[in-house]
């Protein structure tokens, strides 16, 4: 599907026949969402530029993520997705060329359809593509302060159930390294983010006026990557107070059965004792002489509590 974004006097109007672009004059954003072979050789063809290949796409390199050519923009930049099953990244291509913006993705996105709602409400004030641009980078920063919120919540959370009955211990730990994998690729992305806007900025082609906006946008990214920071640090800390807690609990459990384990030593001996078969044992052919061994074993233990109790080891 292709979405083309042009002014017309001062609005924003849309067409999704690519087939229209040609016919139209002042066209601010093209975006190409998963789309068929034929559209994107239509765009390729009419507004001579050329789109990357999946595989380049998604290049970790840095001549990969940000390039310029032809009088041409070209960046690459990961995206944050949220869904049932958890984050996930998916690729999105960036050009600008003569004051157009195209974007190449796969997938719908939540990012995409809030540029555009903002576009909506004050329409003249986009100029050109870079506008679009600004807006669009904005929006993905505006959307991961809040999962980077959302996460800061989830780590509270956790926090406070620390300090509760700890019922399902294994879960809360899966939870700790679950938020940290999110956190680690939310930081990911941003750092990617941030990457691709300082090749943008040193740009002989990006808008001297539209820099100082860029720059507002860089802090930003510089801020969120601080945020983040802090909250795997959290995360961190959490986790070895929690496996701290843990190891607590199971030093507690192993003091007890060693304490007992002492305190059942001296019956142990005293019946090993008296279970001999020598006939000159003393107290064997007493009449109260088994009696007589038992309250040995209990005294023995007795003294053995009271002397843990008296140093407080229980």
């Amino acid at each position: 599907m292709v979405r083309i974004y042009y002014r017309e006097g001062k609005q924003i109007k849309r067409e999704t026949d690519v087939r229209e672009i040609a016919h139209l004059k002042t066209i601010l954003w093209i975006d190409l969402q998963s789309p068929t072979q034929e559209e994107e050789e239509w765009v390729e063809t009419k507004c001579d530029i050329s789109f990357q290949t999946p595989q380049e796409i998604v290049e970790i390199e840095s001549s990969s993520r940000y390039f310029e050519q032809n009088n041409t923009i070209n960046a690459n930049s990961n995206f944050l997705k949220i869904n049932s099953e958890g984050y996930s990244i998916y690729p999105v291509s960036i050009l600008i060329r003569e004051g157009v913006l195209f974007t190449y993705r796969s997938g719908d996105s939540k990012t995409f359809a809030d540029t555009v709602r903002k576009m909506k409400v004050s329409q003249e004030t986009f100029l050109s593509g870079v506008d679009m641009l600004l807006l669009l980078l904005e929006t993905r920063i505006e959307s991961d302060a809040d999962v980077l919120e959302g996460l800061s919540k989830d780590i509270s959370n956790i926090s406070k159930d620390l300090n509760r009955e700890q019922k399902a211990k294994q879960n809360i730990l899966l939870k700790i390294n679950m938020m940290q994998e999110n956190t680690m690729l939310l930081r990911e992305t941003i750092i990617d983010k941030q990457r691709v806007l300082s090749g943008i900025l040193r740009s002989q082609f990006f808008p001297e006026d539209r820099k100082e906006r860029l720059r507002i946008v860089l802090k930003d990214i510089s801020s969120l990557l601080e945020y983040s920071t802090f909250n795997f640090e959290r995360l961190e800390y959490l986790q070895n107070t929690f496996m701290g807690l843990i190891n607590l609990e199971q030093n507690q459990i192993i003091k007890i059965f060693t304490v007992f384990t002492i305190i059942f030593m001296p019956p142990t001996l005293i019946a090993g004792i008296f279970g001999m078969n020598y006939n000159i044992l003393p107290t064997s052919t007493h009449q109260y002489g088994f009696w007589f061994s038992l309250l040995m074993m209990a005294c023995s233990m007795a003294g053995m509590w009271f002397f843990f109790k008296r140093k407080h080891w229980i």
